[in-house]
């Protein structure tokens, strides 16, 4: 099967089609050159065989003589006599007729019995009758033979009175085999010489048709391995004539082809680069709207692999159907936001659409980029939601200021028992709006970078300790405590050495302990732990009071955020402790979270970076300041 393709394909090269029209052009011209030399043999031959056949004109003249004489028994001998001196191998029958149509003699031995007979031969009979000349080329059926039939009238010349008196015909049959056999040697010679001129011609055409086109091949050769991508080959020149120079092309076009090639390829790595290390998401798509590149940002962003994206509608994987048309999206390159918050996570994206358009103004797609708001979004929300709360926070001691001052202003300030009351509140809410201020100051500063940390190596063990023993003493001189708490402490034996700012890290444990005894029941338990990992210090303070929903568990260090609102202003909380605490531990370098059961107390945890020393490290490196 496969030899019959190849050599099915064979018969369709142009090797095969130049050796063929050389081989056809070949035989025409022996055709028609063999057609035109055989028939000008044969004239020829026949030509030559008629004069050879030709009786001599004193035998025409012996044989008119003696048919004009009277005597027919002697006539006839010698008209026999005459017959048989014609030698000529060429003629097989010479006959003798007179005018009246009777045969008087046959050079024929074996048919002498028809002399006396009228002849029975329309032709001799017509030759008589219209006194002329006649020649013949006949074939013979019986004996498969050609022959040549001359019939001439002869005139007596001697008579008195009319010398053309037609006195009867010389009628002569020639066997034509020769000169037929002569023609047909001739023909087998140049038959045989047209074949090997044939065969040789074809030999000849198929080596010169091999040499056009083996760079005909060679160059196919190349143009199919620069489809494919490959540049390397080089189209031998064999020659300067037109194939030469367009191998030549070829290879300065494989050049060029391979540069572009490489031009284009840096592009699109460039393009794929830029796209992949893009922190916007890229969509572009075909003028049906289909996705024909998207980058990862984009992928990331709806939660779909490249792969399966390719071929979607843009409008389907931006969810905007029903909203919108492509039409719209080409009409209108409008900005669009788009929320694709899910329980898992929040994301909001804005949407810019531009056309790809060529210079005809042919519309082949559309280009989105996908800028993620989200963090803005939530930054704009937690400033108005800071704004919102900063005014409610500081509304309120105003108001109650300025009741107690209109108060006060109408005449309360002279009576003993109210004025004192009076100017103490106002006191307690001025002092409140000053923390709240400071506090707003110090959480400003820290956002801006430009609060100053003073790190210097601490013994966490006794800075933590001296904290709690402060928060024991204040128990011990008050008289009436509005509550009794215990602290319990479940320290590490061993000494632990932290890098911290030492005012910043108390503030942090005031606040924690602060909250802890203020949400703790009358007589609860505060445990203090601190403990340490490979590489880390953690502080955690536990209390027993109501707890924190799980609701509220990620919004606990918020600005402004109370899990009871009107039992924390009603402490004097201003809800910025826990949003400080937390801004504080992550300048240390660390990590601050809360665990919490509603109804069995909360935990606050602090994680700090913890390298161990030995205490003769701590020695030395004092000893070489």
């Amino acid at each position: 099967m496969f030899r019959f393709i190849k050599r099915r394909n064979f018969f369709k090269t142009i090797n095969f089609k130049i050796a063929l029209v050389f081989a056809l052009l070949l035989l025409i011209t022996l055709e028609i050159v063999g057609a035109v030399f055989v028939r000008q043999l044969e004239t020829e031959n026949l030509r030559q065989f008629k004069s050879q056949v030709q009786i001599p004109t004193y035998v025409d003249n012996s044989l008119a003589e003696q048919l004009s004489t009277n005597g027919t028994i002697k006539a006839n001998a010698q008209i026999k006599s005459i017959l048989s001196e014609i030698n000529n191998s060429s003629v097989d029958e010479v006959r003798v007729v007179d005018s009246k149509g009777t045969i008087r003699g046959t050079n024929d031995v074996n048919d002498q019995a028809i002399i006396g007979q009228k002849t029975t031969d329309r032709n001799i009979k017509n030759a008589i009758y219209n006194n002329r000349s006649y020649t013949k080329n006949t074939y013979d059926t019986q004996d498969n033979s050609r022959y040549y039939i001359s019939i001439v009238p002869l005139y007596n010349s001697n008579s008195t009175g009319n010398s053309n008196q037609l006195v009867g015909v010389l009628y002569v049959r020639a066997n034509m085999k020769s000169v037929y056999n002569t023609i047909n040697s001739i023909m087998v010679i140049f038959a045989s010489a047209s074949l090997i001129a044939i065969a040789l011609g074809l030999v000849i055409a198929i080596i010169i048709a091999r040499a056009i086109t083996r760079p005909i091949e060679e160059m196919k050769q190349q143009t199919q391995r620069i489809a494919r991508g490959d540049y390397a080959g080089q189209v031998r020149v064999y020659s300067d004539d037109e194939l030469g120079q367009l191998a030549g092309a070829i290879n300065n076009l494989s050049i060029r082809v391979e540069e572009a090639q490489e031009s284009t390829e840096a592009e699109r790595r460039r393009l794929d680069s830029v796209l992949a290390h893009m922190s916007d998401g890229v969509i572009a798509t075909d003028r049906r709207g289909n996705i024909t590149i998207i980058n990862e940002t984009a992928s990331d962003f709806m939660d779909v692999t490249a792969e399966k994206a390719i071929g979607s509608s843009i409008l389907d994987m931006l969810q905007i159907r029903d909203d919108y048309s492509l039409r719209d999206l080409i009409e209108n390159q409008d900005e669009l936001t788009l929320d694709f918050s899910s329980n898992e996570r929040d994301l909001i994206l804005n949407a810019y659409f531009s056309l790809i358009q060529r210079e005809s103004g042919f519309i082949s797609g559309l280009v989105c980029v996908l800028h993620d708001v989200t963090e803005q979004q939530k930054i704009d929300n937690d400033r108005k939601q800071f704004v919102s709360n900063v005014s409610h926070e500081l509304r309120t001691p105003l108001t109650s200021l300025r009741s107690y001052i209109e108060a006060l202003s109408d005449g309360a300030w002279k009576d003993p028992e109210v004025a004192p009351g009076f100017l103490k509140v106002t006191q307690e809410e001025t002092d409140r709006m000053i923390r709240m201020i400071n506090e707003l100051l110090s959480l400003s500063r820290m956002d801006s970078g430009t609060t100053r940390v003073d790190m210097e190596l601490v013994n966490i063990n006794e800075m933590f300790n001296y904290v709690l023993n402060r928060f024991d003493m204040i128990l011990k001189k008050d008289d009436n405590p509005a509550k009794y708490y215990t602290i319990k402490r479940e320290f590490t034996k061993r000494d632990l050495w932290v890098e911290i700012d030492t005012d910043k890290f108390t503030q942090v444990l005031d606040n924690i302990m602060n909250n802890a005894i203020k949400y703790s029941p009358d007589g609860g338990v505060i445990t203090c732990r601190l403990l340490e990992t490979h590489n880390q210090v953690i502080i955690s303070i536990n209390d027993q009071g109501l707890g924190i929903p799980r609701a509220d568990l990620n919004h606990v260090f918020d600005r402004f955020f109370r899990v009871d609102k009107a039992r924390s202003r009603a402490q004097g909380g201003t809800g910025l402790g826990l949003a400080i605490s937390k801004e504080v531990v992550q300048m240390l370098g660390g990590r601050i979270w809360v665990d919490s059961v509603e109804g069995q107390g909360s935990t606050f945890y602090i994680s700090l970076p913890y390298e161990p020393y030995e205490e003769e490290d701590l020695w030395d490196d004092d000893a070489k300041a």
